[in-house]
């Protein structure tokens, strides 16, 4: 039932952390737009695009990357832009949320966690920047989350990061809104990930989460796809600088 945005139809996507989690499913739903898709991360992904293949009909391009590297992000975009044009959507996805306490954080550990958690999109985001501009536009979709918003505890740096990255989207939604860049947030609930299911649900903790949602039902990494199909399309050309929350309703914005 998802909806079809015509001007993705060809259009050159790029994806971070495309091949697991939210992020597979945000690689398939724009593979079914007849996009041209490429992703990255740093394991193997040629199974999950060899799967997309069979029930797509069209194969997402799989670019081995350590998005802690900035010079492993440019040159991943720029051998995304060489096989399917310049990128006309980002999406920033990949992330960790690793569980911890302040009292554990070492110097190391702040310093990993930031550079996946908030570096990686201000790196990729400035390898793509300039081939929007040169196209005359883009989309940006910062996928951050409801972490900072409930001020959970459990993952400070984390949500710190999360909470940064809402103000590096407004920034750039401002700087690059004359070339016609848009700029957006998209914060998931907790989406029940295979990660998540395996590392962290619990169902205690589960049924307290439900407990706070309006909606009755557990999130799937599919239900976020409408959202940032939504964004990355012309149906939203006059949105940017926002933050679009798909929770089941445990915060309210606005």
């Amino acid at each position: 039932m998802t909806p079809i945005y015509p001007d993705l139809n060809a259009a050159s996507v790029f994806i971070t952390g495309g091949g697991s989690g939210i992020g597979a499913a945000l690689t398939e739903a724009f593979l079914r737009q007849g996009a041209r898709v490429a992703f990255v991360q740093r394991s193997d992904a040629s199974a999950f695009c060899d799967q997309m293949a069979r029930s797509t009909g069209n194969r997402p391009l799989f670019i081995g990357c350590d998005i802690t590297d900035p010079d492993a992000v440019q040159a991943a975009i720029a051998q995304a832009a060489a096989a399917h044009g310049p990128v006309q959507v980002l999406v920033n996805n990949a992330a960790n949320d690793q569980r911890h306490t302040l009292a554990e954080v070492t110097p190391d550990f702040m310093d990993w966690a930031l550079a996946i958690n908030f570096k990686a999109y201000v790196y990729a985001a400035q390898a793509v920047i300039p081939q929007m501009q040169a196209k005359g536009g883009g989309a940006i979709i910062n996928i951050t989350s409801i972490s900072y918003m409930m001020g959970n505890a459990g993952y400070p740096i984390y949500t710190a990061a999360n909470s940064a990255l809402n103000g590096l989207t407004r920034s750039l939604a401002r700087e690059f809104g004359p070339d016609r860049i848009r700029v957006n947030a998209l914060a998931p609930g907790w989406v029940m990930t295979p990660k998540q299911l395996e590392q962290w649900v619990t169902p205690e903790g589960l049924a307290a989460h439900l407990a706070r949602q309006c909606l009755p039902d557990t999130l799937a990494p599919e239900d976020i796809a409408g959202g940032v199909l939504f964004l990355a399309s012309q149906a939203s050309r006059a949105m940017t600088g926002q933050a679009l929350v798909i929770d089941g309703g445990v915060v309210v914005t606005g």
